[in-house]
């Protein structure tokens, strides 16, 4: 799930990547998640507002077939709804991992796992893997309805710890910013 969140405050996150540090040497500050150049870049593409709208979007849609998967589970009912909402939601991830490719194309020059989201990209992956395992049991007809629905949860669950990954991500790129702006005060 190549889904630049951080993307979605495009104009003030990121610190300059070699602005001096006044921490010592006993804590050496991070690298910033994006240098300037990179920061320009992803200001001026319509991917990142891409980004921005579908990261959340596909949130919306996990949620609600969230609920109607553990629904089918516990009562039975609501088999085709509950699979149609995975469904959706596996296209809508297939969509953001594609446009997701291309934003880290234009900012860093690579379709797929540039450093800074190397491990989300990876993660993503596995998200990509278990969702496409379900369809697989799905429309291949292999599995119980039960077991199709647990693939899916089990997606859901990477799925989760994935969105994690990116909003630390976020986290620290407005952490970023906070220290450019704090150097920034200090040398006015």
């Amino acid at each position: 799930m190549v889904d630049h969140t951080d993307a979605g405050s495009v104009k003030s996150e990121t610190a300059v990547a070699n602005a001096p540090s006044h921490h010592s040497s006993a804590h050496p500050r991070s690298k910033a998640l994006y240098t300037p150049e990179q920061r320009v870049k992803r200001d001026a593409t319509k991917w990142t507002l891409v980004q921005g709208i579908l990261a959340p979007l596909q949130f919306l849609i996990f949620l609600i077939s969230l609920g109607l998967v553990i629904r089918y589970l516990l009562t039975g009912e609501g088999f085709v709804i509950a699979t149609w909402s995975i469904v959706i939601k596996t296209l809508v991830l297939y969509t953001i991992m594609i446009t997701g490719a291309i934003w880290e194309r234009v900012v860093f020059g690579c379709y797929l796992f540039a450093p800074a989201f190397f491990w989300e990209d990876v993660f993503s992956f596995l998200v990509l893997t278990l969702h496409t395992a379900y369809l697989v049991m799905l429309f291949g007809g292999f599995g119980s309805p039960e077991q199709q629905m647990w693939v899916a949860l089990a997606a859901y669950a990477t799925y989760v710890i994935n969105a994690g990954q990116f909003l630390l991500k976020l986290r620290a790129a407005r952490l970023d910013e906070q220290r450019a702006n704090a150097l920034a005060g200090g040398r006015a």
